[in-house]
């Protein structure tokens, strides 16, 4: 029984299954496309949203900090993720990394939690794209009744979960609505649409610096580690490590880009590229930005779903222009992180169940458009759900619980694979193993420590349910097991 949990799929056996041209997935996708897509899914709720919110609640000035620590963990990650990447080009990611690594059970392990990471981060950009939509529409006049754009859930870690009076916050599902059909009926629209975004994203950005830069106020970036208020997390050291946590979701966008191997035109050189390159894009933009925001507004100013239009208001009547560009922009570009996301979480359900671990319809391809049709609508709308009920920061912090269990296999896996099969012909190698890999996985367990323990309670349950599924249909339908 215990063997038959952690038996492995082969190697060969997978790239044999990303070949297949004729019953998969449509190859349209070159190193622009894999790093505008990365930028695209990077860039997004967690430079939009998160970095006001972790500021004010957390790190203070120090968010600076926080995204640096996160930054590093996701490179020595992306490394590891650039390896099997190139090795096994196929569209599960870290699924089928691990199945090829550690087996069938932490295979399903790591599938489950990458939903979180996908379809929650998804939901949670959506309630961004929300947050600045309402804004831009109060500019024109048009008030959104607050019980229409809000969670009817609201949770602090101290007083726990409580009701806001609230209804739904109907501009997240619509949007999710309407990229899920998108996705569904074609991933070349959907590249070619969100490298506009992708575009118009990075246009924004460099406006906001070349219009903020001379209202740096120094003195707003001063205490730069605010005192801790006595409670771990809340300011001081501590704060940082726990801003890095919800910071660390403004990256969890590289890794999507492996899950479109199947839809690369040359993966073994493309996907490496795509993920490395749209990280230290990525990086560099959050650093040079977030010292530009805290030195134009006090952090304590900034713990609102668009901090970007406080800071922007901040500047005067001189630039009231500027607040009509960067909100329409941002709505816009905010859409290309929910794109990804969903494309990404489709893409993980298809490998599960083209290996049996989920009913059939999940890996059944549109006759005409070359997509899973019925995957992509399915979890749309969950994600729908999610994000017209629950607050964004449960879900952002949850999405990096998620994020984390996946690099600490990926990063886990490299280090089993290299004792394995030494001899494998890989195009891209992580350098400096063992180091690279056990530096990813200690620095990935120590941010999920400093994780609040509701987000642990979410987890846990969360994995149940997934034990669950697998254990009554998974193991019982396995393809692997069949053979």
């Amino acid at each position: 029984m215990t063997s038959q949990l952690f038996a492995k799929k082969s190697i060969s056996a997978l790239v044999a299954e990303a070949s297949d041209t004729k019953h998969g997935l449509k190859r349209t996708l070159g190193p622009l496309n894999l790093t505008a897509m990365g930028v695209g899914a990077i860039v997004g709720a967690g430079f939009f949203v998160f970095i006001g919110q972790a500021a004010a609640m957390y790190s203070g000035p120090a968010v600076i900090l926080s995204f640096v620590f996160a930054a590093i963990i996701c490179i020595f990650s992306a490394l590891c993720y650039a390896e099997f990447a190139s090795l096994i080009p196929i569209a599960g990611s870290a699924y089928s990394y691990a199945y090829a690594t550690l087996g069938e059970f932490t295979a399903w392990t790591i599938g489950w939690g990458l939903t979180l990471e996908y379809l929650f981060s998804a939901t949670s950009i959506a309630i961004g794209w929300s947050g600045y939509f309402v804004s831009l529409l109060k500019d024109f006049g048009i008030i959104i009744p607050k019980y229409l754009c809000n969670a009817p859930l609201a949770y602090d870690t101290v007083t726990g979960w409580a009701l806001t009076g609230c209804f739904i916050n109907l501009p997240t599902v619509i949007i999710i609505g309407l990229i899920g059909y998108l996705i569904s009926v074609g991933v070349q629209t959907a590249a070619l649409i969100n490298n506009l975004m992708v575009l118009i994203k990075i246009t924004v950005i460099l406006l906001i610096i070349a219009c903020g830069v001379a209202y740096v106020n120094w003195d707003n970036l001063q205490p730069f580690i605010p005192e801790n208020t006595g409670v771990f997390g809340q300011f001081g050291w501590s704060g940082i490590l726990r801003g890095g946590g919800m910071v660390f979701f403004a990256f969890i966008g590289f890794d999507s880009v492996s899950t479109l191997a199947q839809e690369s035109r040359n993966p073994k050189r493309d996907l490496p590229i795509g993920m490395i390159g749209s990280l230290g894009i990525s990086t560099l933009i959050y650093i040079v930005v977030a010292i530009i925001l805290l030195g134009i507004v006090r952090f304590d100013q900034l713990g609102v779903y668009d901090p970007l239009a406080v800071v922007v208001n901040a500047l005067g009547p001189k630039f009231i222009w500027l607040r009509y560009v960067i909100k329409i922009a941002i709505t816009a570009s905010l859409s290309s992180g929910v794109l990804v996301m969903l494309l990404g979480q489709a893409r993980i359900f298809y490998s599960m169940s083209m290996d049996g671990l989920l009913p059939k319809i999940f890996s059944k391809t549109h006759k005409k458009y070359k997509t899973p049709f019925f995957t992509s609508i399915f979890i749309s709308i969950i994600a729908m759900l999610l994000g017209g009920i629950f607050p964004v920061s449960i879900l952002a912090q949850i999405t990096s619980m998620g994020a984390l269990l996946a690099f600490v296999i990926v990063c886990f896996g490299i280090l089993v694979l290299r004792r394995t099969q030494p001899d494998l012909h890989r195009p891209f190698r992580t350098p400096f193993v063992p180091w690279i890999p056990l530096l990813g996985m200690m620095t990935c367990m120590l941010q999920m420590v400093a994780m609040p323990s509701i987000i642990w309670v979410q987890l846990v349950g969360w994995m149940i349910i997934g034990y669950i599924i697998y254990f009554f249909y998974g193991m019982r339908n396995s393809a692997l097991r069949a053979r």
